[in-house]
């Protein structure tokens, strides 16, 4: 039992990581002991991020726009550079847009759904040669980010991140089924409100979002990171294909 959500010896990969629920997942993973690479589009803020979380443990920045095909595999291609198997795929980077039924544009479309739905598929499939060495010796993770507009509905026109989230969360059922064979267990979190760039209310609003959240508050980065150590620890190998919903109750509510 002491050894239950350690993650001494493992390697992890988490995209979006400069910020946000990326960076609460890094954090989280470097305390427990795992080696962590972040990638995030703007290297700077990447570079700089893993700075400061090298205080915590070895922490590598890894810039990528994994957005495109050509960023997916020159990612996969930079890890392989410096690891042979990874243990711990987080497919976290993501994006949002807004806007009227009438006027929603196709460019807000394929902007979310390209980067949301398509690129954990595929960031997945390149790496599979690493996931796959990993789960030779133990089991490897892949897990997805997920949302609770892809769970139930939120009022928001946010047509393309509400699909792409729904998306993502019935892939990560197919994906797991498949990856399985090899030792390699997918999940997802399906996060609420928590502070971060994507979620500007949650950040600049704390409180008036809370009045709406059954816990009575928005996520910290415990919570957060507790979940993701679940699942990418021992203690998560036996939960295959599961999308676990960190929210405090507000899909319950909903």
């Amino acid at each position: 039992m002491d050894n239950l959500f350690s993650l001494k010896g493992r390697t992890a990969l988490i995209t979006g990581g400069s910020r946000g629920i990326g960076r609460m997942i890094a954090a989280g993973y470097l305390a427990q002991g795992a080696k962590v690479y972040i990638s995030a589009r703007k290297a700077a803020a990447c570079d700089q991020t893993a700075k400061e979380l090298s205080s915590l443990g070895p922490c590598i920045s890894l810039p990528a726009d994994v957005s495109t095909a050509e960023g997916v595999k020159a990612l996969a291609a930079a890890y392989a550079a410096h690891e042979p198997q990874l243990d711990i795929l987080v497919n976290n980077a993501g994006a949002a847009w807004g806007a009227p039924f009438d006027e929603f544009p196709e460019s807000g479309w394929d902007k979310v759904v390209d980067l949301n739905l398509k690129s954990p598929f595929f960031l997945t499939q390149a790496l599979a040669p690493q996931l796959r060495l990993a789960g030779k010796t133990r089991v490897a993770k892949v897990i997805n980010i997920a949302s609770i507009d892809g769970v139930s509905v939120n009022p928001q026109e946010t047509y393309s991140y509400a699909a792409s989230k729904a998306g993502l969360v019935h892939l990560t059922k197919r994906m797991a089924l498949r990856l399985v064979k090899d030792n390699i267990v997918v999940t997802a979190i399906a996060p609420g409100a928590f502070a971060s760039e994507m979620n500007r209310d949650a950040r600049d609003r704390a409180q008036e979002v809370s009045a709406h959240i059954p816990a009575g508050r928005i996520g910290v980065d415990e919570d957060m990171a507790g979940a993701a150590i679940y699942l990418a620890s021992r203690a998560g190998d036996y939960v295959v294909g599961t999308t676990l919903v960190v929210d405090g109750g507000v899909t319950l509510a909903r």
